[in-house]
């Protein structure tokens, strides 16, 4: 009898996240660490606030003091947002000193910034002194904090590693956003026709995200026949023909804000599947299941890159950029990259339990016709891996023996 799935309990998620963080700080015996980006700021808080807007205009930051009250410094009028949120301790207005809103007080607004953030290094120092972690923070605002005395560390490390290992509650989150994005992408192949526009067809997964709790999708990456190789093209205006092949990537946020990164190809109309495509699709395929075969916790990334199905020759150029990466509330540690590129732009580290990773496929050869995405969401287990994503792949592309 399988056993009952487990409510959802997000004072429990924010306790588990909080304490992750708290953890990689005290490793590293820092004071704490100041957040700009609004994933970090929610990983660590649960608070939330115009995500996008603020992913490039930092208007509200918090300080996270490895032992201590957190303090969230929030948007002019959004104070009552944290309402209710046990892990934070204090709102405070934020300063804002980016030129959109200091103008010609920058350098004035990013000083008294300096002095406030000071002050709660120093409160929350203790034997660790003024050292600071920070995940972004333009030169300006990097050398006002110096110029005080501090030491600073670098804060993205500090998040990535937190975020890495799921919880229980992250799981069902996960599970959330990655049945609202097949729900989209059901619509999408329901939907696909030749006439329609890349832009259209894509649309209908941004309806279904937002009609169902998600947030917004990263990227536009969606395109048909030709513009399918190589990879990387965004949805365009083209017209989807009957006979294209329909290669997408939703890298969708969700339910929670938790991330839902699938791909795949469809075969635009009725008829039958070329030659070529059906061997591209099957390449595919081929290099998904391989590569997941591999996964298993104590694998190394280095061992993954080299042990990962090589590519044929001549679609090596075209090669995507990773073989697997980490995913969460977005595309996240780890980032492993193919065996050609490990030495130049791989790092090593090991897959460990609860850890949630995406497997890359893309098949195009060297100005070839067409191209190949396909991309599945599993999480490590303690003893290899549990697939996320189930929406079905192409039984027309590729036959009998992947269905």
């Amino acid at each position: 009898m399988n056993e009952p799935e487990p409510a959802l309990d997000l004072a429990r998620l924010r306790a588990y996240r909080l304490q992750r963080v708290r953890e990689q700080l005290k490793s590293r015996e820092l004071a704490g660490v100041l957040l700009y980006d609004p994933i970090n700021i929610r990983y660590a808080t649960g608070s939330v606030n115009q995500a996008v807007w603020t992913l490039h205009n930092p208007a509200r930051y918090a300080f996270v003091p490895t032992e201590g009250g957190v303090v969230l410094f929030e948007f002019h009028g959004c104070a009552h947002l944290a309402d209710g949120l046990e892990t934070i301790s204090e709102v405070r207005p934020a300063t804002s000193w980016f030129y959109f809103v200091a103008g010609p007080r920058v350098e004035e607004k990013t000083v008294g910034w300096a002095r406030e953030i000071v002050e709660l290094v120093t409160l929350a120092g203790g034997p660790r002194k003024k050292r600071l972690a920070v995940d972004k923070c333009d030169p300006m605002g990097s050398a006002a904090l110096r110029s005080l005395g501090v030491e600073l560390f670098d804060g993205q490390e500090i998040l990535e590693q937190a975020r890495a290992i799921k919880s229980p509650d992250e799981l069902i989150q996960m599970r959330a956003a990655v049945s609202v994005c097949e729900q989209g992408m059901t619509a999408m192949r329901e939907a696909l026709r030749p006439g329609m526009t890349e832009s259209q067809l894509w649309s209908i997964l941004h309806q279904v995200n937002i009609a169902n709790g998600g947030e917004f999708i990263e990227t536009r990456l969606l395109t048909s026949g030709s513009r399918t190789n190589p990879w990387f093209q965004e949805c365009s205006a083209r017209v989807i023909e009957a006979g294209d092949l329909v290669s997408f990537d939703t890298d969708l946020i969700g339910p929670y804000g938790m991330c839902a990164d699938i791909s795949r190809t469809f075969l635009c109309g009725d008829s039958k599947p070329t030659d070529e495509q059906s061997r591209l699709y099957g390449l595919a395929m081929t290099q998904i299941h391989h590569n997941m075969n591999i996964l298993a916790p104590g694998v190394t990334l280095r061992e993954m890159a080299h042990q990962a199905w090589q590519l044929p020759p001549p679609c090596l150029p075209n090669r995507y950029a990773v073989v697997i990466h980490g995913v969460g509330m977005c595309d996240e540690y780890p980032y492993c990259p193919y065996r050609e590129d490990f030495d130049s732009a791989g790092y090593d580290g090991t897959l460990l339990p609860g850890m949630t990773v995406c497997v890359e496929s893309y098949v195009g050869e060297a100005g070839g016709l067409e191209g190949v995405k396909l991309e599945q969401q599993v999480l490590i287990t303690d003893s290899g891996v549990e697939l996320l994503s189930g929406f079905p792949f192409e039984e027309r592309l590729c036959g009998s023996r992947w269905i």
